[in-house]
């Protein structure tokens, strides 16, 4: 670990230091020995006593302050609270990754063919047609005179609506409602 010291109103001692790094020193199973950096900030007010811990671990940054009228117990409370935020920390990673879902589970079928969702279909106005009264066989002279597939026409004896359309066969087919 490596412990950077900041004293407003208080010079840091060695023994301050020795009393940190040895509170740390009983942490090192928790953070598995890394390289861990350590702020440390003393501060004095009246007859305060605030010893503050900034760890910066696993991307994440853990703090704890405490006031005391003794240094060395303020100290060690921060540092007891630091363990606590740690442990709770470390044990959140490792029940993230026993609970995880494996890998088969989540693509059961890892032979490569994999099918794509379909796109929803989707409605595009083309063009406006108008319906004009007409017998079948004359839509169907139209139709045949157009470059279309389909006339919409109002049939004039019914007056119902009425689609005539190319069929692959050359012929035409019709559809009434």
């Amino acid at each position: 670990m490596t412990f950077e010291y900041t004293g407003r109103h208080v010079e840091v001692t060695p023994a301050i230091r020795r009393h940190v790094e040895e509170q740390f020193r009983k942490l090192e199973h928790i953070f598995n020995g890394n390289n861990i950096p350590v702020h440390v900030i003393l501060a004095v007010e009246k007859n305060r006593q605030t010893g503050e811990l900034v760890v910066h671990w696993l991307d994440h940054t853990l703090t704890a302050s405490d006031t005391n009228a003794d240094m060395y117990m303020a100290l060690t409370r921060a540092v007891g609270k630091i363990e606590k935020q740690a442990l709770k920390l470390k044990k959140r990673i490792i029940d993230r990754k026993h609970n995880a879902r494996k890998t088969s589970a989540v693509a059961p079928h890892p032979d490569g063919q994999i099918e794509a969702t379909p796109l929803p279909v989707r409605i595009i106005n083309a063009r406006r047609y108008s319906v004009k009264p007409m017998t079948a066989e004359e839509a169907a002279l139209d139709l045949s005179a157009r470059p279309d597939n389909f006339l919409v026409f109002r049939d004039a004896e019914t007056s119902r609506v009425g689609v005539l359309y190319k069929r692959q066969d050359g012929n035409f087919g019709l559809i009434e409602p």
